[in-house]
């Protein structure tokens, strides 16, 4: 980049060929930079003063000396006062920071405005992207790791981020600590993907390609990246925390662990991506190229859609990373509007009205109060004699491990996440389990019902036929056209919320992860089947693969998410299968009765009630049975 020298000064060769001319000869632009940096009291007034006699010489030596004894003693009064006023009172208080309160920015939000409101290219006509010579450009053969490969590469989830050096089990009564223990696996759906280990959901099978198969075809969900906090928060909330915080900066302190609060600021955003959001993304679009770039050789234009901003961000990031720069021209993009009154599978819940009622739908506070109140008992007690002037609640408490997340995938690390115990990050982990099952999942009786609609267009694409009826959030005006809604194309790509993924897996039915339902909230089950880390952190995604095997007649599918491979059983018909495979016939008709029996407008519009807490529950994410006319 070239930068005006003006703005940088002198370059090193003017200051190794000139130096000793302009020291010597200062220039009238010297002298004009001089007069602009110092106020006229400081300007130097420069004279020569030869010494007359040598008696003069000797007073002038005295008086220096003189005045740097007097200079050192005043420093030693100093060290000594300080030392009895300090030593005091140390034995008078328990801390000598008692009356000095937070800075009055402790708790603000710090916005950086970027990009600027000003192009920094004041002329792009002179820095085009392309100048015509592009050099040698012939590309190799398309990548095939998921067909080709001995092993299938596992993705460890947070590259760039720091965990914490000293949170490991300090508090811990026993002293032991595991040190294997990844933090970053332990945040529900704040935590970055990662690969879950063979076996989590119960198949001793990896995604490669099964012996005698071959991978022809792919539908891809998956979620947003990394975001800053959303605007709401029904428990929590980093965004409310901070707030309130600010608010009452003159009155309270923080000290030993919680000293580093006096002049923390609020540094996330709202909503959109964090740079480590894109990251997930772009890698994310890189890998899949790598596993599945021969299917390109099958057809001429992928599809990939997506809502709202950190969803399209998401897409065109994954984009990116799968087709590389410029993307433009190689697949076909929809961006679907995500807004009230717009039928979109992929943001089901602007058009069902019981999914936004509170007595409907969120029925996960009543559990995650009473688990909080559990798992954060220690640390509350711990924590809030910390904290002088203002009164520390289980969920500031709990808001500090949600900082903890939002902090390290926005700006890489978090002093928040050395507060608390490795058992507690286990409490947390699990507290985001009981919202999302009963906000979202199989304990929603909202679930169902918004997943439905995105079965319904799988369901299109992998028959090749429309869908006869519009009965959900599927979108007649788009759906209904082969440009905008094409059926004959090997790779799918959607991007959007975690809220919808489990809506969706709750939809197909997949009730291995409702095995151990309803979730208690006073302990975490020894062997759960349920986690939203290992099914809706950030990046999650969802391979359905579709096969052909020859020594299988039938074109078989199987489901994988965020690499593990999941059992097909809970489906009508879908045999037990080592690799998770069932007949493609069989899952088309499974999921056709899934819909069939699924009533759109009942769960998002009917007049059913549930009561709060365990009065009430469900394992199918469907609400009370409609009653009989």
């Amino acid at each position: 980049m070239a930068v005006p020298s003006e703005q940088y000064g002198r370059s090193y060769g003017d200051l190794e060929a000139g130096e000793e001319y302009k020291s010597s000869h200062p220039t009238e632009q010297d002298t004009h930079e001089q007069e602009a940096l110092l106020s006229p009291k400081e300007y130097p007034q420069v004279t020569e003063t030869v010494p007359k006699t040598s008696t003069k010489c000797c007073a002038a030596t005295r008086a220096r000396v003189t005045h740097v004894v007097s200079f050192l003693a005043g420093i030693l009064a100093c060290v000594v006062v300080q030392y009895i006023v300090c030593h005091t009172g140390s034995s008078q208080h328990t801390s000598s920071h008692v009356d000095i309160f937070a800075s009055p920015d402790a708790g603000s939000t710090v916005v950086d405005r970027y990009p600027p409101t000003s192009p920094t290219n004041a002329f792009p006509s002179l820095f085009p992207s392309s100048v015509g010579y592009a050099g040698p450009t012939p590309t190799g053969a398309e990548a095939g790791l998921i067909q080709t490969a001995p092993a299938y590469p596992i993705h460890t989830g947070a590259p760039h981020l720091v965990s914490p050096l000293s949170f490991t089990s300090k508090h811990n009564a026993t002293g032991s600590s595991s040190h294997h223990f990844d933090i970053f696996k332990h945040w529900g759906n704040l935590s970055p993907w990662f690969s879950v280990s063979k076996g989590a959901f119960g198949l001793d099978s990896t995604p490669e390609a099964p012996e005698t198969c071959q991978i022809t075809g792919l539908h891809f969900l998956h979620r947003h990246g990394a975001r800053y906090p959303t605007s709401y928060a029904s428990y929590g909330g980093p965004a409310n925390f901070s707030s309130r915080l600010h608010n009452a900066a003159a009155g309270w302190n923080t000290h030993g662990e919680l000293s580093f609060m006096n002049d923390w600021t609020y540094k996330l955003g709202e909503e959109v991506l964090t740079p480590f959001g894109r990251q997930q993304l772009f890698d994310l679009g890189v890998s899949m190229r790598i596993k599945y770039g021969y299917l390109l050789k099958i057809f001429d234009n992928p599809s990939l859609y997506a809502p709202r901003d950190r969803m399209l961000s998401s897409a065109l990031n994954f984009a990116i990373g799968f087709f590389g720069y410029p993307f433009e021209g190689q697949y076909q993009q929809s961006i679907t509007i995500e807004a009230d009154g717009f039928n979109n599978t992929l943001a089901p819940y602007k058009t069902c009205p019981n999914a936004n009622s509170k007595d409907r739908a969120s029925r996960s506070l009543h559990y995650v109060r009473q688990w909080t109140a559990i798992y954060l008992a220690d640390a509350h007690t711990r924590l809030a004699p910390l904290m002088k002037g203002y009164d520390l609640s289980i969920e500031d408490v709990y808001t500090f491990q949600q900082l903890c997340a939002y902090e390290t995938v926005a700006i890489g690390y978090s002093k928040f996440c050395e507060l608390f115990t490795e058992e507690e990050w286990k409490g947390f982990d699990y507290s985001l389990d009981l919202y999302f099952w009963y906000d979202s999942a199989f304990g929603s009786p909202v679930a169902r019902v918004q997943g439905i609609g995105y079965v319904q267009e799988m369901l299109a694409r992998l028959t090749q036929t429309p869908i006869a009826v519009h009965n959900s959030s599927t979108n007649a005006t788009l759906n209904d056209n082969p440009v905008t809604f094409p059926l004959d194309h090997n790779l799918y790509v959607d991007a959007t919320h975690e809220v919808v993924v489990l809506n969706i897996i709750t939809a197909l039915n997949l009730t291995n992860f409702a095995a151990d339902g309803p979730l208690p909230a006073d302990h975490i089950p020894t062997h759960r089947s349920f986690k939203v880390s290992h099914l809706a952190p950030f990046a999650t995604n969802i391979q359905f693969q579709l096969l052909s095997c020859s020594s299988i007649r039938d074109p078989q599918i199987r489901i994988v998410i965020n690499d593990g491979v999941t059992p097909l059983t809970s489906l009508k018909g879908c045999p037990e299968q080592k690799d998770g495979m069932c007949p493609l016939s069989t899952f088309i008709d499974a999921q056709r009765e899934m819909s069939k029996n699924t009533d759109w407008d009942w769960g998002c519009n009917g007049d059913w009630k549930v009561p709060h807490g365990s009065g009430w529950n469900t394992t199918t994410g469907y609400p009370p049975e409609k009653p009989l006319a």
